[in-house]
């Protein structure tokens, strides 16, 4: 009987504790500008669908798929490095390489698919996974894509990482349940490219994961008769 009794206080003590935990918050450095879209120039990435025109050359128009390598191969230029490229650079490169080949190489790109615009959702959300971005789409309509939230979902403390252009990624907290109860419906943010959306466990949901790894499973207790002590 002590020995239930210190168990049942410490489950009271844990839960006591998660409940008066203040919420823990990172570096918030992604701006919160609701703009669905990145206002760097865009860089071709592994998976794209590329157009290139010869405004005099027609016979060479050839319309390819940016390799998981990074390359592309187009007639009289096999081998040629575009991931991490703009379509203006490398348009640029393609009309040096013909240069030798012809008079005067005028030459675009153009994307046509972008294989490479998903997210990805992890966390306390039904199906965890990528969602391809289509359109503008904001934190809560990714959520949505992949099931929406369980039950044991921290709606207050949402993470959002963002990769930036020297490879550091970006962290920042956006509280759902302000924008699900319309308090401040700037919380849910525009998701962009790359973008993962990490949803945590609850306290509550990690103290029943606590219990049910070290008491449950340990002490053979049956929790759903009541006690008298």
């Amino acid at each position: 009987m002590e020995r239930l009794k210190s168990v049942v206080l410490t489950i009271s003590a844990v839960i006591f504790l998660f409940s008066c935990a203040p919420v823990v918050k990172y570096p918030a450095p992604i701006s919160r500008d609701q703009r669905p879209y990145s206002t760097d120039e865009y860089r071709i990435q592994i998976g794209d669908v590329l157009d290139v025109k010869f405004y005099y050359n027609p016979e060479l128009n050839d319309s390819v798929t940016v390799r998981p390598d990074g390359r592309i191969s187009l007639q009289l230029a096999p081998e040629v490095m575009a991931a991490g490229q703009t379509p203006n650079d490398l348009a640029g490169q393609l009309r040096e390489r013909y240069r030798s080949e012809l008079r005067n190489p005028q030459i675009t790109v153009i994307v046509r698919n972008f294989g490479s615009q998903r997210m990805f959702v992890d966390g306390e959300v039904g199906t965890p996974g990528l969602v391809t971005l289509t359109g503008p789409l904001t934190v809560m309509q990714a959520i949505a894509e992949t099931g929406g939230f369980k039950e044991t979902a921290r709606y207050n403390e949402v993470l959002v990482i963002r990769r930036t252009a020297v490879k550091k990624p970006q962290v920042m907290t956006v509280n759902l349940e302000n924008a699900i109860n319309g308090t401040d419906l700037g919380q849910d943010i525009y998701v962009l490219p790359f973008d993962i959306v990490y949803v945590p466990r609850s306290p509550i949901a990690n103290v029943d994961l606590w219990v049910d790894q070290y008491i449950r499973r340990i002490i053979p207790i049956p929790f759903g008769f009541g006690y008298t002590f």
